[in-house]
């Protein structure tokens, strides 16, 4: 297994990890309730996806 000859730099480290920070996720408006939601994924406000129902959601009593 080969050794580093020579310790890397700070900067060095810091340029190779510049892109793995986390990112915010995509978000799109839902076309039924007009709701922002993650896309590709159920809208939680009313439970469409791409125009059809996904998951019945139930109105909660307080």
């Amino acid at each position: 297994m080969a050794h580093p000859k020579r310790r890397q730099s700070k900067m060095r480290q810091g340029k190779r990890r510049s892109h793995d920070h986390a990112q915010m996720p995509t978000l799109a408006k839902c076309p039924n309730c007009g709701a922002w939601h993650i896309y590709h994924t159920v809208c939680n406000d009313c439970g469409y996806y791409r125009g059809k129902l996904a998951i019945e959601k139930v109105e909660e009593t307080v």
